[in-house]
């Protein structure tokens, strides 16, 4: 009987464990956006683990951390970031609960809706950011439309 409440109790600080380390990531992520869209480089690259990865939405966009520091630089000089406002958010915490993955789906007013993926690390103790991938969703309605048009550029 001791042996079965033990489990127990052992399961349910599992349990909480791992709901804490997704509100730290949720908080990390918002943090994130919050950062950008207020041009906070400090901040916002405070936020990634130092051999973090950047996918953005173009296919030649896989940028090592200081490459994008270099292309985010003077757009967080001139004031200005980017607006992206979570709807969404699905995170997932390893077994190790050193790793985590995500997906969310964003609005930007530039692009409406896209899609955020990314992958986490806990690094003494706090969660920072591997990789994140940026991706604009298209609706299998128009994806023809779209990778024609795609195809026709790389020609």
């Amino acid at each position: 009987m001791l042996k079965r409440i033990a489990m127990v109790l052992l399961l349910l600080q599992i349990g909480y464990a791992y709901a804490d380390d997704k509100t730290q990531i949720d908080n990390v992520l918002n943090e994130l956006h919050d950062s950008a869209a207020n041009a906070d480089m400090n901040t916002y690259f405070s936020l990634y683990a130092d051999d973090a990865v950047f996918i953005g939405t173009d296919a030649s966009e896989i940028w090592s951390l200081d490459a994008f520091k270099a292309y985010a630089e003077p757009v967080f000089s001139s004031g200005k970031g980017w607006t992206y406002m979570p709807a969404k958010r699905h995170i997932t915490v390893s077994d190790s609960a050193q790793t985590a993955w995500f997906v969310e789906m964003l609005h930007s007013e530039t692009y409406g809706t896209t899609r955020g993926t990314g992958v986490l690390v806990k690094s003494d103790g706090r969660w920072k950011i591997a990789q994140y991938h940026l991706t604009i969703p298209i609706p299998n309605a128009i994806a023809k439309d779209v990778t024609s048009k795609i195809k026709a550029m790389e020609n």
